[in-house]
């Protein structure tokens, strides 16, 4: 099959490819830029290629050889999207398999988007300055020139001279992890080189850097595992963060394996972030990130690591060719996550989770209303798109919810299971799009099951799940309830108690007691799906249960959806200025809710309420979120 096209990248890919990158890097926290090299080992795919182009954004070129030799180098007309494609000559005569060696001096810019700068006073500790990287889904091209696509897997090796201890997406050679922090030198003062080496082929996005004063953790190990696992976090933050994640990482990653295939990367390690990254994890390779919003103190968001660490197949192992089967990663991923726990816990434990993403799928497609091609799960971008317009929870919830039909559709899982081994078997390592999937699916239930099962695939609406678009599924899909019953209920009874006096409601704090995190989400989302409750109601929903004062980030930002639905209600003002505060961390926490699950809905609910308080706002703090996030908010503000 031939290669498809990538809608987000301007590099020729397809005709030379990227094998390996060496990079030699300093890392300038005062000019706050990343400066040196990147040595790249190609490898021609077909006769008469006479160059190679790579992906650039706002990238300084200083130097250029190809082969041990001078060159000369062009940039390209910049595209708002995609940036500045990078040409550069190669040897005449190339053939197909034929290499050759590119090296680039360059640096990155301060305004680099793959790149947040924060000041000391962002971080837990208030010391140091802190650095981390999001390369998803393509901004890698503003740290290095590169082909980048998810169809180009690259090897890596990294050397990275910092001030402060540097941490990346691969296998730490020196020094050791579990040595003194910093390897024995001052933090904060004397240059220290740490040497990485990434040994399985990944795609670009997720070439990932993090550098602060972080400490490292190691949980316990399995002795018959050859991988290990641990936490890295500010010294602040490191005992919070071993106690929330040592007791079920190792567990998690073990019970994976026994699911699909063993885990190659050697080491998976969980970096726990100040609070400006835009995510609730990223699933960087060896080392995923994590938001500090997760350390609730009762382990409840751990399904968050299963997510990040499943990806390590589904993504990292199986990538999706290009944006417009981002769902290959994401829905897969989502269904495995939830698969697992059901053997970790119980089915209804699966369900429950399926029930709680339901709400964000719900408003993930009324949110696309007016822009229908986002609510599909395979997009046909056009080139240069801004692929960040179609983020949200459908390729996630939606995709999962396909897995899942097909799952039941075909036998369940001791019929699906022996499948989805064959699937990363299969296709380990590769770049592949929907179609390739959905021909090997049928290839593989063509072998296993015969005319029966081919009938069972086709009786699937594939033009529906894959290509449909409007605010439900293509079949109604039902859950086990039992885990969200009682938190149901409980939604039922203030919704009915709107026609009551507030003399007569009849909630107390003890209501929720035993309830741990999902419940109080399952039914702060039920509760969405009645009518707004009385200004009265809504008031006693914050004060009773403390919803309004809660460091839950994941409960907290639901009151206030809720409690923002009606912009003329008498205590909205007050409550979008107290949720204004919250989102910023001016409330005293000093903690910005930089995770875009939190502060992009956080701001809309604002802006609702009052357009002018969630610009002034937004404007007086921006700095202090993600650049990606910042864009997106704007253009949620803009849109109240």
């Amino acid at each position: 099959m031939a290669i498809e096209r990538d809608p987000s990248s301007q590099s020729n890919f397809y005709d030379v490819e990227t094998k390996n990158v060496a990079f030699d890097w300093e890392v300038d926290f005062d000019t706050k830029t990343i400066k040196g090299t990147a040595t790249y080992s190609l490898e021609v795919k077909k006769d008469g290629v006479t160059e190679v182009i790579f992906d650039t954004i706002d990238l300084k070129v200083f130097e250029v050889k190809v082969d041990g030799k001078a060159s000369s180098y062009e940039f390209g007309a910049k595209h708002p999207i995609m940036g500045s494609a990078l040409h550069i000559p190669l040897p005449k005569g190339l053939k197909g398999s034929d290499t050759s060696e590119v090296w680039i001096k360059y640096e990155t810019s301060p305004q680099a988007t793959a790149l947040q700068w924060l000041s000391k006073e962002q971080t837990k500790g208030k010391q140091f300055p802190f650095l981390f990287s999001q390369c998803q889904p393509n901004y890698a091209r503003s740290l290095a020139p590169l082909q980048d696509s998810p169809s180009d897997k690259i090897i890596y090796d990294a050397k990275v001279t910092s001030i402060l201890p540097a941490l990346m997406s691969a296998v730490r050679v020196s020094p050791p992890a579990d040595g003194p922090a910093h390897d024995g030198k001052v933090i904060g003062k004397d240059a220290v080189t740490y040497v990485y080496r990434q040994s399985i082929p990944i795609p670009s996005y997720l070439l990932a850097i993090a550098v602060g004063n972080v400490v490292y953790r190691p949980f316990a190990q399995f002795e018959d595992k050859k991988w290990k696992t641990g936490v890295w976090a500010e010294p602040e933050t490191i005992e919070q963060a071993y106690w929330e994640f040592s007791e079920d990482t190792a567990r998690f990653l073990a019970e994976e394996e026994k699911v699909v295939t063993t885990y190659r990367f050697g080491v998976y390690d969980l970096l726990v972030l100040p609070p400006a990254f835009p995510y609730g994890g990223m699933e960087n390779a060896c080392l995923t990130f994590l938001t500090p919003t997760l350390l609730t103190g009762d382990r409840a968001l751990v399904d968050v690591v299963v997510h990040e660490l499943t990806h390590s197949w589904f993504g990292n192992g199986i990538t999706h060719a290009n944006a417009s089967h981002f769902w290959l990663n994401e829905g897969w991923t989502t269904y495995m996550e939830r698969l697992l726990q059901q053997f970790l816990h119980t089915p209804a434990h699966r369900d429950f989770s399926f029930i709680i993403g339901a709400k964000a799928l719900k408003d993930s497609l009324a949110d696309y209303s007016n822009t229908p091609k986002y609510q599909r799960l395979v997009i046909d971008f056009e080139v240069g798109e801004d692929t960040d317009e179609a983020y949200s929870s459908i390729p996630y919830e939606k995709g999962a919810n396909l897995i899942l039909h097909l799952e039941r559709t075909l036998g369940g899982i001791n019929v699906f299971l022996p499948y989805v081994k064959e699937y990363v078997e299969t296709f380990i390592g590769k770049s592949i799009t929907t179609t390739q999937w959905k021909d090997h699916l049928y290839e593989y239930f063509a072998k296993h099951g015969g005319e029966e099962k081919t009938k069972a695939l086709d009786s699937i609406d594939w033009d529906a799940w894959l290509y449909g678009e409007g605010l439900e599924l293509p079949v109604e899909m039902t859950y086990d309830d039992t885990l969200a019953k009682e938190a149901h209920a409980l939604a039922a009874n203030w919704h009915a108690a709107a026609k009551a006096t507030p003399a007569q409601y009849p909630f107390k704090e003890s209501d929720i007691d035993g309830f741990d995190t999902n419940q109080l989400i399952a039914f702060l989302e039920k509760l969405q799906t009645y009518p707004t409750l009385p200004s009265p109601l809504v008031q006693l929903l914050g004060d009773i249960y403390h919803f309004d004062t809660t460091e839950n980030a994941e409960v907290r930002f639901r009151y206030y959806e809720i409690a923002l639905r009606d912009p003329k209600a008498e205590p909205s003002a007050g409550i979008a200025d107290k949720a204004s505060k919250w989102v910023t961390g001016s409330d005293g926490s000093g903690n910005v809710k930089g995770r875009m699950k939190f502060c992009r809905p956080t701001f809309r609910a604002i802006a609702a309420v009052d357009k002018q308080l969630a610009s002034t706002t937004f404007a007086a703090h921006k700095s202090e979120f993600h650049p990606i996030a910042a864009k997106m908010i704007e253009k949620d503000i803009e849109k109240a």
